[in-house]
């Protein structure tokens, strides 16, 4: 888990967080239920702001010439995006309005606002940090999923401008400023493997 202080007054002094996949599995698996866990998948997986996750509908995946996709009609400042999206949330998402027989009705049922999200997050992760002893998993937030998003496609190498695509982002120096965070260690280390002396 990589952290940094907010460099903005209207955080206080909160932390960003941005976690690894096993981290991110972690809290996926910790969500209490599947609702959850597309929630939190839904910040971690595919990008999306928490105000996004609420109106995430089935008939919103979708399969397209770059594979199968999750269409984000009204992003913020009302902007239509796509962004790839993993077969498990995907079928998850499929399988709810399947069961619900309902394709046009968002999949978050049980939040009726990010205040709500917030509570999900603050659960699961106050689980976390007592079941690993790790009191940095209290600092994630659901941001935080986007943040950590964003940084790991980075760090598998996909080209910032496609990123920047798919999150939603206005202009590539606000992703590159308060996004992606700091080199995953991952990436450190198969950087610093390309130095035979280190």
């Amino acid at each position: 888990m990589n952290r940094a202080a907010h460099d903005d007054e209207n955080y206080g002094t909160g932390m960003k967080v941005w976690l690894d996949q096993q981290e991110v599995q972690q809290l996926l698996d910790a969500a209490e239920d599947t609702e959850q866990r597309i929630a939190f998948g839904l910040g971690a997986r595919c990008g999306l702001r928490s105000q996004e996750w609420l109106d995430v509908e089935p008939r919103h995946v979708t399969d397209t010439s770059m594979g199968t996709v999750l269409q984000v009609p009204a992003g913020k400042g009302d902007k239509y995006r796509e962004t790839p999206i993993t077969t498990e949330l995907a079928t998850a998402i499929r399988t709810v309005g399947d069961i619900e027989g309902d394709d046009t009705t968002p999949v978050i049922r049980s939040a009726s606002s990010t205040r709500v999200l917030r509570k999900w997050m603050a659960r699961a992760r106050d689980r976390l940090a007592d079941e690993h002893e790790k009191p940095e998993w209290r600092d994630v937030s659901p941001h935080d999923l986007r943040r950590t998003w964003a940084t790991q496609l980075r760090a598998a190498g996909c080209d910032p401008l496609v990123v920047l695509n798919w999150g939603g982002w206005e202009d590539l120096e606000t992703f590159l400023d308060h996004y992606q965070g700091t080199h995953t260690p991952e990436m450190q280390k198969r950087e610093r493997q390309k130095a035979d002396w280190l």
